[in-house]
């Protein structure tokens, strides 16, 4: 056998392998996706939600586990990059399913091969560039979830309009367009089209990010915030 045959042989079993560990990673993300629309949550895990909203019936409660997916989604869509939570009413619920220790270890490893930890809800700020890009990150993914434009929304994504929808206190309250809003001097409402704008902080970092994960590794910086590589302050719910 000639070295060229030899030389094209060992270039074709290269190309053949990366081709096969792409399908791979592709169809790993696919059943991480899956996984995560399909889970059912701990039992009384909205209960639990109840407990500090008494107001909320269930189907409230299962809209706002919904938005907890849309934010869970957004994270795997991301790659795994560092994300923040942009609403408060959902953070309330993932603070509830990360109690649920062992639930919530095991929906992570199912979901992302590694554990997220928490993140605190956020505004965007103008000092806070790394929380920014975890938004934007979110935003993005969220608005192609339910076939919004990211650049320009007609509408909010679930998960970015709860807060306003159920006038949660200390909420995090979000409009498509702040122009008049602003010009009328209205404060503490963010606008749809700021995560497009690099006025805020002088970038968009995490705006249009995306990317397949890399692998199976458990390590990574996950969702960044609580520290701890096991679920020790815990990982949970059913709609």
């Amino acid at each position: 056998m000639s070295t060229n045959v030899i030389v094209l042989l060992a270039v074709t079993s290269i190309i053949a392998a990366l081709i096969a560990g792409r399908f791979h990673l592709k169809l790993k993300e696919k059943q991480r996706e899956a996984f995560i629309r399909n889970y059912i949550w701990p039992p009384r895990l909205l209960d639990k939600l109840t407990e500090k909203y008494p107001q909320f019936t269930r189907k409230e409660t299962s809209l706002i586990s919904h938005g907890l997916r849309q934010f869970f989604l957004a994270y795997l869509k991301s790659g795994r990059k560092y994300v923040a939570m942009p609403s408060q009413v959902a953070d309330d619920l993932w603070h509830e399913f990360i109690l649920y220790t062992r639930d919530y270890q095991a929906f992570c490893n199912g979901a992302f091969g590694r554990f997220l930890h928490h993140t605190p809800a956020v505004r965007l700020e103008p000092n806070q560039k790394s929380s920014n890009a975890g938004l934007r990150r979110v935003w993005w993914h969220s608005c192609k979830e339910e076939s919004i434009n990211p650049r320009n929304p007609s509408r909010m994504p679930l998960l970015f309009a709860l807060d306003t929808k159920y006038k949660i206190p200390n909420g995090y309250v979000y409009k498509t367009n702040c122009e008049s809003l602003r010009r009328n001097g209205a404060s503490g409402t963010q606008c749809g089209g700021d995560f497009a704008s690099s006025s805020v902080d002088g970038g968009t970092d995490g705006f249009g990010d995306s990317g397949s994960s890399s692998g199976d590794s458990t390590s990574g910086d996950g969702g960044g915030g609580d520290s701890g590589s096991s679920c020790g302050g815990g990982c949970g719910g059913g709609d």
